[in-house]
C-alpha cells in the first residue's frame, strides 16, 4: 500500500472514529437527562408518604374528638334529665355544676373538632397534590425513558455502521498502529495525523530534529511525533523552511559561517594595519 493511500485511510478513519466517539458519549449522557427528574420523583414520593401519614393521623384524631364530644353531650343530656328528680338543694347544686362543666367541655371539644377538621381537610389537599405530582412525574419519566430507548437504538445502529466502515478501512493496517492511532485521536481532541511544516510538527508546534524530518519526508513508514505522538506526514512549506532544512543537511550553512569568520578576521587585520599606520604618523 502506498503511504499516501495509507495516510488518506487514517484521515478517513479519524473522521469515522470521532463521529463514533461523539455518539457513544451522547449514549452515555442520555440517562443523565432524567436523573434530576428522578430525584424530584424520589422527593415527591417521600412527601406523599409523609402527607399520607399526617392525613391518617389527623383522621384518627378527628374521629377520637367526635367520639369524645358525643360522649360529653350524652352525659350532659342525661344530667339535664336528672334535674327533674332532684329533691334537695345540695343535689341541685352538684348536678348543676356537673352540667356546667359538661357544657364547657362540649364547647372546647367543638372548637378543637373544628380546628382539627380544617387541618384534616388541608392535609387531604396536600396529599392529593403530592399524589398528582408523583403521577405526573412517573408518566413523564416513563415517556422520556421510552424516547431515550428509541434514540439509543438509533445511535447504536449508527455506531455499528461506523465500526463496520472502520474495520474495512483498517483491515490491512497493522493492528498495533490502529490501536495507537485510535488512542491518540481520543486523547488529542480528534486530531491524530498532522503535517510537518518545514521542521515543525503542526500538532504540537515543536521543532523536530533535521534527520527525523528527513525520515518523514521519505514517507516509507508510519512515524509518530516524539513529542505529541501524532502520526506525521510531510507537507511542503511556503515560508522557506524546506530550503532551510536542505541547507542544514547539505552543510552550506556551516560554509557560510566559515566565510563569515574569515571576513571578520580580514576586517580585523585591516583595522590593525590602519592602527599601526596611525601610530607611525603620530610618532613622526
Amino acid at each position: 500500500m502506498l503511504m499516501e493511500e495509507l495516510f488518506e485511510r487514517l484521515r478517513k478513519f479519524q473522521e469515522l472514529l470521532m463521529e463514533r466517539v461523539s455518539i457513544e458519549d451522547e449514549i452515555r449522557e442520555l440517562p443523565k437527562a432524567i436523573v434530576a427528574q428522578e430525584e424530584v420523583l424520589v422527593r415527591a414520593r417521600k412527601a406523599l408518604t409523609e402527607r399520607s401519614t399526617r392525613y391518617e393521623e389527623l383522621g384518627q384524631r378527628v374521629g377520637q374528638l367526635r367520639a369524645e364530644l358525643a360522649e360529653v353531650m350524652a352525659h350532659k343530656e342525661k344530667s339535664e334529665q336528672q334535674m327533674d328528680a332532684i329533691s334537695s338543694p345540695r343535689e341541685f347544686e352538684a348536678l348543676n355544676k356537673e352540667i356546667t362543666e359538661a357544657g364547657q367541655k362540649e364547647d372546647n371539644l367543638r372548637k378543637e373538632v373544628k380546628r382539627e377538621d380544617e387541618n384534616y381537610r388541608e392535609a387531604e389537599k396536600d396529599m392529593n397534590d403530592s399524589a398528582t405530582l408523583v403521577s405526573s412525574q412517573e408518566a413523564e419519566i416513563l415517556e422520556k425513558k421510552e424516547r431515550i430507548r428509541t434514540e439509543e437504538a438509533s445511535m447504536q445502529k449508527r455506531v455499528a455502521q461506523l465500526r463496520a466502515e472502520e474495520s474495512v478501512l483498517t483491515s490491512d493496517i497493522d493492528p498495533e498502529i490502529v490501536f495507537k492511532f485510535e488512542r491518540i485521536i481520543k486523547s488529542k481532541q480528534g486530531v491524530g495525523i498532522v503535517p510537518v511544516r518545514g521542521v515543525v510538527c503542526s500538532g504540537c508546534s515543536m521543532i523536530l530534529p533535521a534527520q527525523f524530518v528527513n525520515e518523514v519526508r521519505q514517507s516509507n513508514r508510519i512515524i509518530f511525533c516524539p513529542y505529541c505522538s501524532r502520526v506525521l506526514f510531510h507537507q511542503e512549506s511556503e515560508d522557506g523552511q524546506d530550503d532551510l532544512l536542505a541547507d542544514i543537511e547539505s552543510g552550506s550553512l556551516s560554509d557560510l559561517d566559515d566565510f563569515g569568520d574569515e571576513s571578520e578576521d580580514e576586517s580585523y587585520d585591516d583595522d590593525d594595519d590602519g592602527d599601526k599606520d596611525g601610530m607611525s604618523d603620530s610618532d613622526d
